[in-house]
């Protein structure tokens, strides 16, 4: 091929470049003004706010403790000759029930001994009243006896002569022996060990043949009444908790949640029955104490629900009193230093607002944001007062099919 051939190939390869080029500028569309501020406003998602009256619930964990709590201990020392079987770990007993039987034998002999020396202290009374009117006798002759004119015996001679002193010592001692009888009938009942309430059994220290002495631990029992589950709260949240003011009342009604043994719809029902008046060392919160009611679920009423066991981490539900005419938003909408990010006419308002109670889900606001105010509950990489916003609802029908 020549090189003229080759020279206009490349001018014909050039010439129709250019012409592509400019085909493709001339035909380019022009960008329109209309809609700009759509297009650089960011997208979005609002919700309406609602005032109204709420019910907070306030989250915490506690511990479960036994309300009736006794190490068991006898006031007399001896062997143990019965053990009943239901005084076994685990067992469960009734108030009144006996527990362990200490051998009475010695205390009874004691007790008669302590009868015989009041019987003996009675027949001394007897007899000292018998010289007393002996006495009496011979005073009343004395009187009678003019040898003594106007000079009668004095008030403490006449005690003497009376036997008044002897009379006085005589029922001193009977005050004694039956002071001795009495506590020998204590010290015998006190032989029989006996349930103070309706108890669960957690340990049992002697069986039959067991030495014991006043005092030793024969092992501990808890009342089945009640349980307690100890909690804390932060302070600023007792305002809107209620205690009973009497045992006959209740407090602020609580559910009981064990997440790692119930199921996750299982809980127990209590309620607010005592705040305790001092700290928390630790984590400087208020302890307050939750009342179970049953809480071995023995009564028909609680019949397959779950029981409570001490020392259990359990997750406490308290429903805090009403709180009126508040705007409930939920805690992640909350943005630092108590902000809400409002849109309003297409812009974004950062609002301060007046957070009155927080509790594990909502927040409940007093003042700074009114019902029907569009509240941004779209996280922001870019954040001022004034940027422009847009909701799906306000982007054109064209943008979105694009």
């Amino acid at each position: 091929m020549s090189n003229k051939k080759i020279v206009g190939i490349c001018l014909a390869i050039l010439v129709g470049g250019l012409a592509i080029t400019i085909l493709i500028f001339s035909t380019e569309p022009e960008a329109e003004t209309e809609g700009a501020s759509i297009e650089t406003a960011m997208l979005v998602e609002v919700i309406s706010a609602e005032q109204g009256t709420y019910e907070p619930i306030i989250v915490a964990t506690g511990t479960v403790q036994p309300v009736e709590d006794v190490t068991l201990s006898p006031l007399v020392s001896g062997q143990v000759i019965r053990r009943d079987p239901a005084f076994t770990p685990g067992g469960f007993v009734k108030k009144n029930q006996v527990l362990l039987q200490i051998d009475p034998s010695d205390y009874r002999n004691t007790l008669e001994l302590r009868k015989s020396e009041l019987l003996q202290s009675q027949s001394t009374l007897e007899t000292e009243m018998g010289r007393q009117q002996i006495a009496e006798q011979d005073l009343q002759l004395i009187a009678d006896d003019s040898l003594f004119g106007d000079n009668p015996l004095s008030e403490g001679e006449r005690q003497l002569v009376l036997r008044k002193p002897q009379l006085n010592a005589v029922k001193a001692t009977i005050g004694g022996a039956k002071a001795s009888v009495n506590q020998a009938k204590l010290n015998l009942s006190r032989t029989t060990i006996r349930a103070p309430f309706d108890a669960h059994i957690l340990s049992q220290n002697v069986t039959e043949g067991s030495q014991v002495a006043q005092g030793d631990n024969l092992g501990r029992i808890v009342g089945t009444d009640y349980y307690w589950v100890m909690t804390t709260v932060p302070v600023s949240k007792l305002q809107w908790l209620s205690f009973p003011k009497s045992d006959s009342k209740k407090g602020s009604p609580v559910r009981i949640k064990n997440s790692t043994a119930w199921s996750t719809d299982t809980y127990r029902e209590g309620y607010l029955d005592k705040q305790i008046g001092a700290l928390d060392n630790q984590t400087r919160l208020a302890r307050v104490l939750v009342k179970v009611t049953d809480p071995l679920a023995n009564e028909a009423d609680q019949e397959g629900m779950p029981t409570l066991m001490i020392g259990t981490f359990v997750e406490v539900y308290i429903q805090a009193n009403p709180v009126a005419e508040v705007v409930r938003l939920s805690r992640d909408y909350i943005r630092s230093n108590e902000t809400v990010w409002v849109m309003k006419d297409g812009k974004l308002e950062i609002r301060e607002v007046d957070i009155v109670l927080n509790d594990d889900e909502y927040a409940y606001i007093r003042k700074g944001l009114v019902a029907g105010e569009k509240v941004v509950i779209t996280d922001l990489s870019t954040v001022s007062s004034g940027i422009g916003l847009r909701t799906a609802s306000d982007t054109p029908e064209k943008e979105m099919k694009q």
